[in-house]
């Protein structure tokens, strides 16, 4: 069985299930409780905070615990727009976000809001003249990913966060894909709001968080009691919150090491790919990309087809966002970028991870040419 849907979830890292087993047995108490059992894991999740912080260059006290990245993404852009609402109506963001973002511009959009989305070229670059263009007085928001889901194209986070600045905007950064992959620097891009997600990055599914820098002013989402310093209510998943601390931990100490390797196995899939079938063709830019990501597109085929055939063969990957599997629409993602419908209904998105090598590489390259015969006899 081999898996290259990383970017859909990872595998629980072994060392990561083993710091937070202790939080499911022992270690049980409320965070929030001052008696032995709460001081027992108060101090857990504080050092989970200060590495979670660590990797992505901030200070603990702007880390915020959620539940998922989805969450995280739906608390920065519509807490500031309930927070900026006086200032100004109008966010700017692009085709190609994920629908945490789309979805909660889309609900924005319902209750009075502008919502400015920027289209990318074939490769899906973001043309920053564009970007700047769209900001106007009533701007309030800019919210851009940090690198593609689909594709695994980077966007210039650095350059968008001065434009931001500079026209007096906030910058939220979805880099649920992109933490733990490559280097991830609030302070130093200069990002107001950054939203990762645990279960991309080695820690169980149901833990991440939002990066809410000192200043930003944010309303919450969920109301109740004071956790998270009055920005998010609920009892903390400790154990989720121990895990992330871990696996970020454990992805600042392996990320470029790691980084390579996947890229080695990136490079060879997609050539191995594209010798085969020269009409294959790759979406995305072909350097400026997360080094876990090949999204390719087989000409006359239909992509559930090949993916169905795929998982028999015991190989995992995917078409686009998990969070959009089960739609008949084609990719918006590769729509944005000018990808011609019956290209984009043959997408395939291959993302690698820790445990992938290359056998695995050599086993898809084996078994391809037969699926794509066998499918294409078939028409």
């Amino acid at each position: 069985m081999i898996y290259m849907d990383y970017n859909a979830t990872t595998p629980v890292h072994p060392d990561v299930l083993e710091a937070l087993l202790p939080y499911y047995r022992q270690a049980f108490g409320n965070p929030s409780s001052i008696h032995w059992a709460g001081r027992m894991v108060k101090g857990a999740l504080e050092e989970a905070r200060e590495k979670v912080a660590a990797l992505v260059g901030c200070d603990p006290v702007e880390v915020v615990f959620t539940s998922c990245g989805s969450e995280a993404d739906n608390m920065a852009v519509k807490g500031v727009a309930a927070a900026l609402r006086g200032k100004g109506n109008h966010i700017v963001t692009t085709a190609v976000e994920h629908p945490a973002v789309t979805n909660a511009c889309l609900y924005l959009e319902s209750n009075g809001f502008e919502i400015t989305r920027l289209r990318v070229d074939r490769r899906g670059a973001l043309n920053l003249d564009e970007l700047e263009a769209a900001i106007n007085e009533k701007t309030i928001l800019v919210s851009t990913m940090f690198a593609n889901n689909e594709t695994g194209v980077i966007f210039p986070v650095t350059e968008i966060a001065e434009i931001a600045a500079r026209r007096g905007v906030y910058f939220h950064c979805d880099a649920v894909q992109a933490v733990g992959k490559v280097p991830v620097d609030c302070r130093g891009m200069g990002i107001r709001l950054l939203a990762l997600s645990g279960h991309k990055l080695g820690a169980p599914k149901g833990i991440g968080a939002l990066i809410v820098r000192k200043g930003v002013k944010l309303h919450p989402l969920l109301h109740g009691g004071s956790q998270e310093r009055n920005r998010r209510a609920g009892t903390e998943n400790v154990a989720g919150i121990v895990a992330l601390g871990k696996a970020c931990e454990m992805a600042g100490a392996e990320m470029a090491a790691e980084a390579a390797r996947l890229k080695s196995l990136r490079d060879r899939l997609e050539s191995g790919i594209l010798a085969l079938f020269p009409d294959a063709q790759l979406n995305g830019h072909p350097e400026n990309r997360l080094p876990t990501t090949a999204n390719i597109s087989f000409p006359g085929l239909e992509a559930d087809s090949l993916l169905l055939n795929l998982d028999l063969a015991g190989i995992a990957a995917s078409s686009g966002s998990a969070c959009s599997s089960g739609t008949l629409k084609s990719s918006p993602v590769l729509a944005a970028m000018g990808v011609e419908p019956p290209l984009a209904r043959g997408s395939v998105r291959f993302s690698l991870g820790r445990e992938n090598s290359e056998s695995d590489v050599d086993f898809v390259l084996d078994v391809l040419p037969g699926i794509i015969e066998r499918l294409r006899g078939q028409q």
